[in-house]
């Protein structure tokens, strides 16, 4: 509960957030955003039932994201070029102030060179936008890559083969050379092959990076003897996050846990300096076709997850982006889609809805085809969400083709999923719900009693018709005089940021340590309505 008081307290303002906050860059010409930041106030999602865990005669509906007229946003390279084989996007997007930053793996022509070690074609890249649509792949000058530094590849030293990058803003390091932190998915030998690992990595701009443990590459792969986690094969940084004062890492692994599970799942290691890593793990998330083994040497087949979870922090709850494994016995039958998930602790996840697909692969002939990568990059801009993805296409990737890109999935803004009434019959179809109230109740959240509050829906379908009541209630359901029963406030307009307004009062002071929130779906036209979230936020004078 101590986790959940300090976001609601500050708003999200410094314990949680803080990563995505802005950084006083010059100034660019991104679209001037009229609403506020939600990462800056604790939401409540439809689909999240811990913060909404009680309903009556309310239905989940998930929406499906569209993608961007012009993906991908980020494309390959011509020959001779850093990313001409492959844009890779196990990366981030960070939105700092007006600019729009990327961190992507790239490969160029040595991909196949025999004479090139395994593991050094795989380098970090750099993209900036003004809108987050638009990217602009700058003459950095800082790494010499087939004869030239005329590319965007930054600065790893020691330089180590990346294969996936996940990037966090730390402004609150108190060394400015650590303002940036990176967790890398490189490589180690081990028994005559080469298995993965973490390697943390640090920078003062995001562009020059100085790996933060002592080690001396061997053809650009980490030596045994150095590193941070266990000494087994571990995927990591499929997601990055700092969550209630650790940092986490979310990887894939198949490694015996302690209850057992079939191939690929979500794995975590923490830590408190980015440098010193817990050697103990926790499985965060496991489909449930995984809890029926298939048994040995069929790692490949059956319904699995794929490359963790990219996490959207926004302060009470994780959001993220978990690949959809579908198995198979040769490559050639394999394919991967994304899952929403979320978690409300920083370690366990689960499904916004179960095993529901969130966005399919592409189909053959399309950029996408085959298979999607979730990279952490998650935006609200404007009307939108953006959601930025990858491509890579399992069937055939023993041929090595070239791969990749960079695109976009597009919602209405924070508009993930939706609590409508439910009209549905139940039993065996001819017995109909009878007529009840359709509504919810929150979690209970705890205030502190410090400084007033601001309350906003998110919600389609509105109207004179179609209403919904929202009532503040104390901790144990008691409604409270003056935002409750008669004196409830009565929305009517549909809105992304829609505050609530109990009277005349928006901003509401004295409430007790803690409340929740009822909101009752009313009127002729009900059934139209559409609830995607709700949102609290400090008071102006709080």
């Amino acid at each position: 509960m101590q986790h959940w008081r300090r976001q609601f307290v500050g708003a999200c303002l410094a314990a949680v957030t803080w990563f995505n906050s802005p950084c006083g860059l010059a100034e660019h010409n991104a679209p001037q955003d009229r609403y506020f930041d939600e990462t800056q106030a604790v939401t409540l999602f439809a689909f999240d039932d811990v913060s909404i865990p009680l309903t009556q005669n309310l239905r989940l509906e998930m929406n499906s994201p569209e993608r961007h007229p012009e993906n991908p946003v980020v494309q390959r390279g011509e020959a001779g070029t850093a990313d001409s084989w492959a844009v890779q996007f196990y990366g981030s997007v960070i939105r700092e102030g007006e600019r729009f930053r990327m961190w992507y793996v790239a490969v160029g022509d040595d991909r196949l060179d025999p004479d090139s070690p395994r593991s050094s074609p795989w380098r970090v890249a750099y993209a900036e936008s003004d809108d987050g649509v638009h990217w602009l792949k700058p003459n950095l000058g800082l790494v010499e890559a087939h004869g030239s530094r005329d590319n965007n590849l930054v600065r790893m030293e020691p330089r180590l083969g990346t294969v996936n990058v996940k990037v966090l803003r730390d402004p609150h390091d108190p060394d400015p050379r650590r303002r940036y932190k990176m967790g890398a998915h490189v490589w180690f030998p081990k028994n005559d092959v080469r298995l993965g690992t973490l390697a943390p990595y640090s920078s003062a701009d995001g562009l020059s990076w100085k790996l933060m443990i002592d080690a001396e590459p061997v053809e650009a792969e980490l030596p045994p003897d150095h590193l941070v986690i266990p000494a087994l094969h571990f995927e990591p940084v499929g997601g990055l996050y700092y969550w209630d004062g650790l940092f986490h890492i979310s990887g894939q692994n198949a490694i015996v846990a302690a209850r057992p599970y079939h191939g690929r799942v979500v794995r975590t290691f923490v830590s408190r300096d980015f440098v010193n890593w817990s050697q103990a793990s926790g499985i965060s998330f496991v489909r449930t076709p995984q809890h029926m083994l298939l048994g040995p040497g069929r790692s490949r087949e059956g319904e699995q997850t794929h490359e963790a979870i990219s996490v959207w922090n926004r302060g009470n709850v994780l959001v993220g982006l978990s690949g959809v494994w579908h198995g198979a016995k040769e490559w050639s039958g394999v394919t991967v889609d994304l899952a929403l998930v979320l978690s409300n602790d920083g370690y366990r996840f689960r499904e916004a809805l179960h095993e529901h697909v969130f966005m399919k692969r592409g189909e053959d002939g399309e950029w996408d085809q085959g298979g999607l990568l979730q990279g952490q990059g998650f935006e609200n801009v404007g009307e939108q969400t953006y959601i930025y993805y990858g491509a890579w296409d399992p069937r055939n990737w023993q041929g090595s083709p070239p791969r990749g890109g960079v695109g976009i999935a597009m919602l209405p803004r924070d508009r993930f999923a939706r609590l409508v009434v439910d009209e549905r019959k139940t039993g065996n179809g001819n017995y109909q719900m009878p007529e009840t109230v359709s509504e919810l109740i929150t979690r209970s959240m705890e205030l502190d009693g410090d400084g007033p509050r601001r309350f906003y829906v998110n919600a389609d379908g509105l109207g004179e018709d179609a209403r919904l009541m929202v009532e503040i209630l104390d901790h144990q359901l008691r409604p409270l005089a003056g935002l409750s029963g008669d004196d409830a406030a009565v929305m009517t307009e549909s809105g992304f940021q829609t505050p609530v307004v109990w009277g005349d009062r928006g901003e509401i002071a004295d409430l007790p340590d803690r409340v929740r929130l009822r909101v009752t779906f009313e009127g002729e036209r009900k059934t139209d309505i559409g609830l995607s979230a709700l949102y609290v936020r400090a008071g102006e004078s709080g």
